[in-house]
């Protein structure tokens, strides 16, 4: 079966980086993306580049522009984020041969501690800068983050195509059925505004380097509750999570302001994420680089796992939201 980035070889990204006006020193290294195709490509004579290859047919051109225009104008004002680099005429999305590309500076850094209050107060003031930027003007072009995108369509993907083993969808399909049945009341029951997001904001897309957090890979930017870009940031028991995210709204609220109720969609977020997970493993299947990395998908033991998974997150659905003060 012919997959996306069968053409993609060694020699075509220096050729699509060369093509550009950089002169290579032969050197590519395949970095850890799997939606995408990212390389670290070294110039001679200067710093590597990060050149990113889009999936074909995964995002629109105007999509993937929205996202340029949204981390430059975080950029310009001076908000620690690494936007794609302009060439020729204003251009950032580049093409050759049949893939679309863009180019980046290197960002050094290491991930963040997590453990130490400092560090999550300096994350939630970023991310408050980020936030007052991107509640001026929703995406326009890109997605937004709700149960029918991330729920409903995985779990019918999921129902659709021989992935779960017939011991285990009907439990897989009564439960992931109850669960788009809370997430939807859930939903409707909480206020909150879809304002442009980082969209996929793990400590993975944080380099900390110079006591500053820089906010990097803004693939899945997208429209959606300010919550979701600090969610992911938590970790540990009820208490702990309460005390980190004090710490980071404390440091959010000096430059956007916060509404609380948006705390009860946590729970409702991460099982979104969890739904969506699965599927997205699944409709990746095809890409050889998937099963390669990802071996442990689509055994027997990896749907029991995920149902375990959701049915703790259906009763995490039934406890009081985290509460700050």
């Amino acid at each position: 079966m012919s997959h996306a980035y069968e053409e993609l070889t060694p020699d075509l990204v220096l050729d699509a980086v060369e093509q550009v006006g950089y002169l290579s020193d032969a050197r590519v290294l395949a970095l850890n993306s799997y939606e995408n195709r990212v390389y670290q490509v070294g110039i001679e004579g200067a710093s590597p580049l990060i050149a990113k290859f889009y999936r074909p047919e995964r995002w629109s051109d105007a999509q993937i522009l929205e996202e340029h225009t949204f981390t430059q104008a975080l950029f310009d004002l001076e908000i620690p984020v690494v936007p794609p680099m302009v060439h020729g005429d204003n251009q950032t999305l580049l093409s050759y041969k049949n893939f679309r590309f863009a180019l980046y500076a290197r960002q050094g850094g290491h991930a963040p501690n997590l453990d130490d209050f400092d560090t999550l107060l300096s994350l939630g003031r970023v991310l408050g800068r980020i936030h007052a930027l991107g509640q001026v003007t929703p995406f326009q072009h890109r997605p937004t983050i709700g149960v029918q995108e991330y729920a409903i369509t995985s779990y019918q993907f999921l129902m659709e195509n021989e992935f779960i083993p017939s011991s285990l969808r009907e439990s897989y399909r009564t439960l992931g059925a109850d669960l788009i049945t809370r997430l939807e009341h859930r939903f409707s029951q909480v206020r909150y505004a879809n304002i442009r997001l980082h969209g996929d904001c793990h400590p993975g897309n944080v380099l900390w380097r110079g006591d500053t957090p820089h906010f990097v890979d803004f693939d899945d930017a997208r429209n959606g509750p300010a919550i979701q870009d600090l969610w992911m940031l938590l970790s540990g028991d009820r208490q702990q999570q309460t005390a980190q995210l004090a710490e980071i709204i404390d440091g959010y609220r000096e430059f956007c302001d916060f509404e609380p109720a948006e705390l009860a969609l946590i729970e409702p977020l991460r099982t979104l994420r969890i739904m969506h997970y699965s599927a997205w493993l699944a409709r990746r299947w095809s890409d050889p680089a998937f099963p390669h990395h990802f071996p442990w998908f689509n055994t027997e033991r990896y749907w029991g796992e995920h149902i375990l998974q959701l049915r703790e997150q259906l009763a995490a659905l039934q406890e009081p939201p985290l509460v700050i003060y």
